[in-house]
């Protein structure tokens, strides 16, 4: 197990809240928005790819808060559910779709930005990074 710092431990539980809170929300009231970031190109009906990531999100939220022990694992997949997701704000932004206030090609443009910084929140936070380093050095 991988010693955490006191600041990757009090970031991994923000991280972990943020993504209950998203979850939730994306199962109650922010429904409408997060189906305009469905791509039209997935064979899923988009109202159950809006509830599946929402459950996601609050046990990988949930993961990040409680398995302690398990937080590198937990890391990896949540960064893997930050890219998997990323299309979704891709097609916001290349067809225009306004949803979050994002009501530009400006601000979809910056907001692809801040993917890469949740994708490394979530390794960094919970060690994931080092763990992994450690571990492919030791073989």
């Amino acid at each position: 197990m991988n010693k955490l710092t006191n600041i990757q431990i009090v970031t991994k539980i923000l991280l972990g809240t943020f993504l209950m809170f998203a979850g939730i929300s994306h199962l109650t009231w922010s429904r409408t928005e997060f189906l305009a970031q469905v791509p039209s190109w997935v064979p899923l009906d988009g109202d159950l790819v809006v509830l599946l990531s929402g459950i996601v999100e609050i046990t990988l939220g949930l993961g990040l808060i409680t398995l302690i022990k398990k937080s590198a694992h937990v890391g990896l997949i949540t960064a893997a559910f930050f890219v998997a997701i990323f299309p979704g704000n891709i097609s916001q932004y290349v067809n225009r779709i306004d949803a979050f206030g994002l009501d530009s090609d400006e601000a979809r443009l910056i907001r692809l930005f801040f993917q890469p910084l949740l994708i490394w929140w979530a390794l960094w936070s919970t060690g994931a990074i080092s763990f992994f380093r450690k571990r492919s050095q030791s073989k």
